[in-house]
């Protein structure tokens, strides 16, 4: 009980310091500045707006009340990070889905690590957030890092920096952006892995990395086989025709259906035809979040 009394007390004086109308610190030169920035205080979730900047859009429900019902218990472990605004209110750094839960079961504060930051460098920290995630596919990060190109005007080598990664991972993960879009989401899907990918940057013309990539998801390839089949194609050896089959023309109810079933699943559904009318219908996922969601579409 002492040290809930002695971290509320902390938290008010904080706050009140944060919100004296002479005390708008929104910057390093601001009064108090050096007071407010870099403390870890208790915010009022009211007070506090979520990030616009913020890349993830999808926030799995059940596992946000898994991580709610862990506050409950625990409290929050880890602060959220904030900045604070002209307004007087702050704004999500990191953090969101700590946020959303302790709102789920009520909580009226939760605490926060206060910095500084402008719009470009709230983006910047999303982003590379974001890209220092698990559960993301090759794509999602590589998409990351094109952002971190196009939007904060990164070279490949300060990325590097940044984000903890070598300049070489970095390179690969942005020449799978190449692919065409077809493949791209087959390895979204987890159809094909990085690897099948990067082997079939090598082939330049379009229609053939379709073709040969239809072969590899036939007939279950794998990434060293895929490799053996790209460089023999290039080769021009006996073995090219193989790896560029004719594409089994797909049956027109199929065609006419599948796109019902991506909608529902919410992936591109993959159909294996085993003859003329017969077949098998593929659901990917991506996590144990994720097979649980469509398990709950099938219930």
């Amino acid at each position: 009980m002492a040290k809930a009394t002695k971290k509320q007390a902390l938290g008010r004086g904080l706050s009140a310091l944060l919100k004296e109308n002479s005390t708008n610190v929104t910057s390093a030169n601001d009064k108090n500045a050096d007071k407010v920035v870099g403390s870890i205080i208790e915010i009022e979730l009211n007070q506090i707006e979520i990030n616009p900047f913020q890349p993830r859009s999808y926030f799995n429900e059940e596992a946000l009340q898994e991580l709610a019902s862990s506050i409950k218990e625990l409290g929050v472990i880890q602060p959220i990070t904030v900045r604070k605004l002209e307004s007087g209110l702050f704004q999500l750094v990191s953090g969101e889905r700590r946020f959303r839960a302790s709102k789920l079961i009520g909580n009226e504060t939760i605490p926060a690590y206060i910095r500084l930051a402008n719009d470009q460098e709230m983006l910047e920290m999303a982003l590379v957030e974001n890209i220092q995630r698990k559960d993301l596919d090759p794509i999602e990060v590589a998409l990351s890092y094109q952002r971190l190109i196009d939007e904060i005007d990164l070279t490949q080598e300060e990325m590097s920096k940044r984000v903890g990664k070598k300049r070489s991972t970095i390179t690969n993960y942005l020449r799978l952006l190449k692919l065409d879009p077809i493949i791209q989401t087959g390895m979204r899907d987890s159809f094909i892995s990085m690897g099948h990918g990067r082997a079939l940057i090598n082939i330049e013309d379009s229609e053939d990395q379709l073709k040969i990539y239809e072969n590899i998801v036939a007939n279950k390839l794998s990434v060293r086989q895929t490799e053996q089949l790209v460089k023999d194609y290039k080769d021009g050896s006996p073995k090219k025709k193989s790896a560029v089959p004719k594409k089994t023309e797909t049956p027109k109810f199929i065609n006419n259906g599948i796109k019902t079933f991506s909608e529902y699943f919410g992936h591109k559904i993959d159909v294996k035809l085993s003859g003329k009318d017969k077949g098998k219908i593929v659901i990917p996922f991506h996590s144990e979040e994720d097979f649980n969601r469509l398990k709950k579409l099938l219930e």
